[in-house]
């Protein structure tokens, strides 16, 4: 008779585990990260670091991301009294926040768009032959122009209802750019807002205002939300709307202009995070690397436009350096 040998129970379930597959990459990579990363800041970039976010935590679970809007200056003065880990800003850094220590790293690009309703009675006419950069200036910091009629250059009385940013803002500082001033200098009724500014676009057929791209379209069907349209700009000054000026149709039409440079900068801009200082924290550098390299694959579905390759092998150097 052949003998029998016994495994004690303990040896083989040691073997039974020692054995046991280890796992797909993302198994592996779902245990090596954990901890905290704040944020507050631009509307501009709020969709975008939200979907970023949730994709991230599905390959980091034990990472909490928590996400709020307010302006890019809520933002950079958060991040700068370190208030939270990185603040979203939708502008350029200035001297003055870079001698405070703000530290900032580029992570996609998009515009400001001028916007109206789709109802305006001047429409058919608005968008044949847009609006020159010298009469925006006129509406919107010397109140030269009030009517729609005068901005046509004929005789009315159609008031233009303007609308502006009442936080302090990243698509108010583009836009006063543009037009070569600061968002002090702006006219117009004060809203609250990336939301609220296309929200009383959207209700009013008078109504003049700005919105970051991503309030203009719908991501789903890329196509401009109801009530919603673009005034072209004629950035020619030739009157008239030229081919390589129609640029408003969809989202994927006017990033395709930002990403070539037909609709300039400003008032298209790269958008930022902020902090005091290069951060420490592991889950904060690993999340900015994770997006500027598997987390650009989201860019261009979500509305917004990918930096260039040489764009991005810069802004990783700012990361491992």
């Amino acid at each position: 008779m052949k003998s029998i040998t016994i495994i004690p129970i303990s040896i083989l379930l040691l073997f039974m585990v020692s054995c046991k597959p280890s796992g797909s990459k993302n198994e592996a990579l779902k245990s090596e990260l954990n901890g905290y990363i704040s944020f507050s800041g631009a509307f501009a970039l709020y969709p975008m670091t939200v979907l970023w976010a949730d994709e991230f935590k599905k390959i980091h679970p034990g990472v909490k991301i928590d996400i709020s809007a307010g302006g890019a200056g809520k933002g950079i003065t958060d991040a700068l009294s370190q208030m939270v880990d990185l603040g979203m800003v939708s502008r350029e850094i200035s001297p003055k926040e870079i001698a405070q220590g703000a530290w900032f790293v580029a992570l996609t690009k998009d515009a400001v768009l001028p916007t109206i309703n789709n109802g305006n009675p001047f429409l058919k006419e608005l968008v044949e032959k847009g609006v020159k950069k010298e009469d925006l200036i006129k509406v919107f910091l010397t109140g030269e122009i009030k009517t729609w009629e005068a901005l046509l250059g004929k005789e009315g009385n159609t008031t233009i209802h303007l609308y502006n940013r009442s936080d302090a803002c990243g698509a108010a500082s583009m836009w006063a750019l543009f037009l070569g001033k600061t968002q002090e200098d702006l006219l117009g009724t004060g809203v609250f807002g990336d939301p609220g500014v296309a929200d009383a676009v959207k209700n009013d057929i008078y109504a003049l205002g700005f919105n970051n791209v991503n309030y203009v379209y719908d991501i789903s069907s890329r196509f401009k939300f109801a009530n919603m349209e673009v005034l072209p700009i004629d950035f020619n000054g030739n009157a008239a709307i030229d081919v390589n000026e129609n640029c408003y149709q969809s989202l994927d039409k006017i990033n395709e202009a930002i990403l070539s440079g037909t609709y300039p900068t400003p008032p298209a801009r790269d958008l930022y995070f902020v902090a005091k200082g290069k951060p420490q924290k592991k889950e904060v550098t690993e999340f900015i690397a994770w997006i500027l390299t598997d987390g650009q694959k989201f860019v261009a579905q979500s509305g917004y436009v990918p930096l260039s390759k040489e764009k991005i092998e810069a802004e990783l150097a700012k990361i491992k350096n």
